[in-house]
């Protein structure tokens, strides 16, 4: 039974070749006696280690700890899987009278076009706001759904505040590394007057950003098995995303082409007010909008 998968059926097989006849639902109420149940694999052990992972851990919490007894704002943001906008078979089980037939193959030529959603997770208050692109997924289009986010929700959520933390991810279009994201950034810093600080997950551990359990699987289990043919089935499904915990979602579409931009000009780096933390200075920094005194 080593080198096989161990269904009832097979197991029924091997233990008639040793002379014991047992029917399928007898073994797998023998299995559950003895604690066996069906399993999945679970994801858990990292193949990538960062050696100060517990570091940058409890910095992030305790800053984030901070900022929300303060009544300021605190967001995750990522981008969630690229989908295929078209008649494709999306995984998953929906309650119907009948089969829906799809196409028989995913070929991304048979597609209206791809979407990309980029989601902004607000930590205090539950919710969230998801940025359908249809061009890349660039960091001028993440920091252009943290302006969204901010111009819809956040101003309103949080007159008051001239301060706002950031969770990403330390790779992709917030990678910690582009210079791209920074300048973004302080663009965002610039037209808001908003002194932006940056925490990053630590290499291997990007699925314990809030957003990836608390809000993107929401999402992928509103629209289980129903095929994403539009951009509007897309962003409607998004915008009807509940928990029992209280979670909403608001979402919208942005045609906007957002070109892949592999350099970045030095006289856009030098206008970055760039100051980093002490802890883990690569993955912990603050932008300032100009105008603005920086404290040291």
């Amino acid at each position: 039974m080593k080198w096989t998968h161990k269904s009832l059926r097979k197991i029924q097989e091997a233990l008639r070749r040793r002379k014991i006849k047992l029917s399928p639902p007898t073994i797998a109420r023998r299995l559950r006696k003895l604690d066996f149940s069906l399993r999945t694999n679970r994801k858990r052990i990292a193949g990538i280690r960062d050696p100060d992972r517990d570091q940058q851990f409890r910095y992030l919490m305790r800053l984030r700890r901070l900022y929300i007894t303060r009544g300021l704002p605190v967001i995750s943001v990522d981008t969630k899987k690229k989908e295929w906008v078209g008649n494709f078979k999306n995984p998953g089980r929906a309650w119907r009278q009948r089969d829906q037939d799809v196409l028989d193959h995913d070929f991304p030529s048979w597609a209206i076009g791809q979407a990309i959603p980029v989601g902004v997770y607000d930590l205090a208050h539950n919710d969230g706001y998801v940025l359908v692109g249809t061009s890349h997924d660039t960091p001028a289009f993440t920091v252009a759904a943290i302006r969204r986010w901010w111009l819809v929700v956040g101003q309103r959520r949080y007159p008051q505040a001239r301060r706002l933390l950031i969770e990403a991810d330390g790779g992709g279009a917030t990678d910690h590394r582009k210079w791209g994201w920074k300048v973004a950034l302080q663009g965002l810093a610039d037209e808001f007057g908003l002194v932006i600080t940056v925490t990053h997950y630590p290499r291997g551990a990007s699925k314990w950003n809030p957003i990836e359990h608390r809000l993107f699987s929401a999402i992928s289990g509103n629209w289980a098995g129903e095929p994403l043919v539009s951009y509007e089935t897309i962003v409607k499904h998004i915008r009807t995303t509940q928990t029992t915990t209280g979670l909403r979602c608001r979402s919208s579409l942005d045609t906007k082409e957002y070109p892949v931009q592999h350099r970045v000009a030095p006289q856009d780096k030098a206008r970055v007010r760039l100051k980093r933390c002490s802890i883990r200075p690569q993955l912990n920094y603050t932008i300032y909008p100009h105008g603005h005194t920086q404290r040291h």
